[in-house]
């Protein structure tokens, strides 16, 4: 419920080539569906839905010529700028996935202004707000009574399967491992951009932290 396969949308997969062979290695893997989830950032990668939907239909069409048996949704990973306040004040139509979940991230370095004010606008449009690999952000690596505090309020969180191998550094793995360890995670994703995060994903099962995953009420199994 967390990877960035579309083609030509944001920094993943740059052609329907470098897309399919992702799939394709995601379904080796054990993967049988897939919910494709691109930026959509003001500054960056001015995504819109419907653009969205018409690349997903794209590499749908090129997954069923290729007899690639993998299922495919989209939604998108939102970050919190002013674009996104713009668009929930508006009540514009969010791209949300499985039970009106939407995706979120921030900064990695900065905490975002007024974050309970758009987690509370959210949860106000209907949506349940996700926040994607919450072990990544620098400046909660010291701050673990937030992530209490953010998860007690019905922040769900999103932990990237990779941050257990040590993929993004030592303090990631610690704050992934802990999140294991408290339960405190409701989805896993594998935030895939390249071949290269997919090939790590093999390493996942020598963690220590796999099994204790494993036995989590994950809600990947409601999508």
């Amino acid at each position: 419920m967390h990877a960035h396969l579309l083609p030509g949308l944001d920094d993943g997969a740059e052609s329907m080539s470098q897309a399919l062979a992702m799939v394709r290695q995601m379904q080796q893997l054990g993967y049988q569906k897939l919910i494709l989830t691109p930026h959509i950032m003001g500054d960056f990668y001015k995504n819109t839905p419907a653009g969205i939907k018409a690349t997903l239909t794209a590499l749908q069409t090129a997954v069923q010529q290729e007899q690639i048996p993998v299922e495919l949704e989209c939604a998108a990973e939102y970050y919190l700028d002013e674009w996104f306040v713009q668009k929930i004040e508006e009540k514009e139509p969010l791209l949300s996935f499985g039970a009106n979940y939407v995706l979120i991230e921030t900064s990695y370095i900065n905490e975002p202004m007024r974050f309970q004010d758009i987690i509370f606008q959210i949860k106000s449009n209907g949506y349940k707000p996700v926040l994607a690999h919450p072990e990544r952000y620098s400046y909660l690596f010291n701050r673990w009574n937030h992530l209490v505090e953010w998860h007690e309020n019905e922040v769900l969180f999103q932990v990237n399967l990779n941050s257990l191998t040590g993929y993004y550094g030592s303090e990631s793995k610690r704050i992934a491992t802990k999140l294991v360890e408290h339960k405190l995670i409701d989805f896993v994703g594998t935030d895939a951009h390249s071949e290269k995060h997919i090939q790590f994903l093999q390493k996942l099962p020598a963690t220590a932290a796999f099994k204790k995953l494993q036995q989590l009420p994950l809600r990947n199994q409601t999508l």
